[in-house]
């Protein structure tokens, strides 16, 4: 399988200008690089200078690089019709009305859920080395990565995975017994499960799959990146390099108006990428005085961010997401919770116990994230939060040692 870049940030950063210079790079250094846009702006094309289909295609200008703009539509019609046909058919079947029938099958979200299972499907059956995504910006970007596990939760909840429990399932709804008339729904469900497994399996193995973060530097967006980095930590996904672009040149000893501008706008832009502290390296790009499009003025792009090294390896995979520690024995034992985030001061977070997870929300994003068994039969005596993230101090539970 190809590995997959995801290029997201606040709107207006220049994401598709610095996703098109990375594929373009690859391409320069001998890898097969596909370019593909999730954005429902579609800019890509006129980054690259070319026309774009659904359909990559070779980009005339540069040797191994190819591009597309993915149609969520197209997929919609083609993917999630079949299925909504046949979960129409069971709804009509256990009394439902046709028309609420039509409207219970519409699914949020859909469209972005596709999109990305298109991505994979071009990272596991092409012949490129490296998959290059313009995603939106990233609330939507946020909201795409997290589909996967939830619609997969959404499922599991309404059809069982044991494929005899889902056909009598589907045949009790539907008010009779013939339970090979619904295998054709069985098996669009089993097929619809399998690819929201393998988009889980892609985005949590940082080996196959990564996120670079593209901000300009400004307060207002370093301060969304830092969110972003804490969601994506929190979802499990790997951010493998952060990118400032749209750096002023520095004027050096010039004088006059223009270049007391230019020394103070960088060194506002300075201080704001200073205060980025704890998300390691951060690579930049300059402002240019023209607008970067076509192939040649991409790789003028990529050379100032990559230099000569090749643009593929990413920063150091982040510690895992959990680390539990603990001493003693019995009801004298004490346990900690490593839950590693980037969290800031002002980071908003709260913690609750539900069963055998613990119900982790941080600035309004929650994640239910499983306790290991050591813990299941432990009470929360308490918890502490830093830049690096939350511990969680447990104890065992008296009731359940009797």
């Amino acid at each position: 399988m190809s590995r997959v870049l995801l290029f997201t940030g606040k709107g207006g950063v220049g994401k598709t200008t610095l996703a098109a210079a990375t594929a373009a790079s690859l391409a320069a250094h001998g890898r097969k690089a596909l370019v593909v846009s999730t954005d429902p702006a579609h800019s890509l094309g006129d980054a690259l200078d070319v026309r774009l289909g659904a359909s990559p295609s070779e980009v005339d200008t540069a040797d191994g690089l190819y591009a597309c703009q993915i149609d969520p539509r197209g997929l919609v019609d083609e993917a999630w019709g079949e299925l909504r046909g046949h979960l129409r058919t069971v709804l009509a079947g256990a009394g439902v009305d046709e028309l609420d029938a039509e409207e219970l099958t519409v699914l949020p979200g859909v469209e972005e859920l596709l999109a990305l299972a298109e991505v994979r499907r071009l990272a596991s059956s092409g012949p490129w080395e490296v998959v290059v995504v313009d995603c939106g910006p990233t609330a939507e970007t946020l909201r795409l990565l997290s589909l996967p596990e939830a619609f997969a939760g959404y499922l599991e909840r309404l059809f069982p995975t044991h494929r005899r429990v889902v056909r009598g399932l589907l045949a009790g709804v539907a008010g009779t017994g013939t339970v090979e008339k619904w295998d054709a729904t069985a098996d669009a469900l089993s097929r619809l499960a399998e690819r929201l497994d393998a988009l889980r399996s892609m985005l949590a193995d940082p080996s196959s799959c990564s996120v670079r973060l593209v901000l300009t530097p400004e307060r207002v967006v370093a301060a969304e990146t830092r969110r972003t980095l804490t969601a994506l930590a929190l979802q499990g996904i790997r951010v493998d390099s952060v990118i400032a672009n749209r750096l002023v040149p520095s004027p050096g000893s010039a004088r006059g108006a223009a270049a007391t501008w230019l020394r103070t706008r960088r060194h506002e832009q300075d201080a704001v990428l200073a205060e980025l502290t704890g998300i390691g390296e951060i690579r930049t790009v300059d402002h240019r005085a023209s607008e970067p499009v076509g192939v040649p003025a991409l790789l003028e792009v990529a050379g100032q961010l990559y230099g000569d090294s090749d643009p593929l390896p990413g920063g150091a995979v982040p510690e895992s997401l959990l680390e539990v520690s603990g001493s003693g024995r019995g009801l004298d034992a004490r346990y900690s919770l490593r839950i590693a985030l980037p969290l800031t001061d002002d980071t908003e977070l709260d913690l609750a116990r539900v069963g055998d997870d613990l119900a982790l929300t941080v600035d309004g994003r929650r994640r239910l994230v499983a306790l290991p068994s050591l813990l299941r039969r432990c009470i929360v005596t308490g918890a502490e939060m830093d830049s690096g993230g939350v511990t969680v101090g447990f104890r065992p539970d008296p009731s359940l040692w009797r």
